[in-house]
């Protein structure tokens, strides 16, 4: 099982690729508890997950979010933009297994 968070603006944004990436993982055979969640509950949102994924439109927080992550050794990423864009969920699981060691 892998826990995946991604984190947006308001944590709207980025559900559409969560159904995706869900998808993708049963697909491989995967158990994946992937979900979305607004940028403010990052601290909370961390505890015991695998990996947390930045939407490209907080880039700006990367740094921020590296100084609640990192303490829990949480890899912490910002989602490609063009894969974001296209809601690539194969492509952004894989980015996130890849980061989290996993793949």
């Amino acid at each position: 099982m892998i826990k995946i968070r991604l984190f947006c603006a308001a944590g709207m944004s980025t559900s559409l690729l969560v159904n995706k990436m869900k998808a993708a993982a049963k697909e491989k055979g995967l158990e994946a508890d992937i979900e979305a969640a607004g940028e403010t509950k990052m601290n909370e949102e961390t505890d015991g997950i695998d990996v947390a994924l930045l939407g490209p439109q907080i880039r700006y927080k990367l740094s921020a979010a590296k100084k609640i992550c990192d303490p829990k050794g949480v890899p912490v990423d910002v989602i490609p933009m063009t894969d974001y864009g296209t809601m690539n969920g194969k492509k952004v699981l894989e980015f996130a297994l890849k980061l989290a060691g996993k793949e």
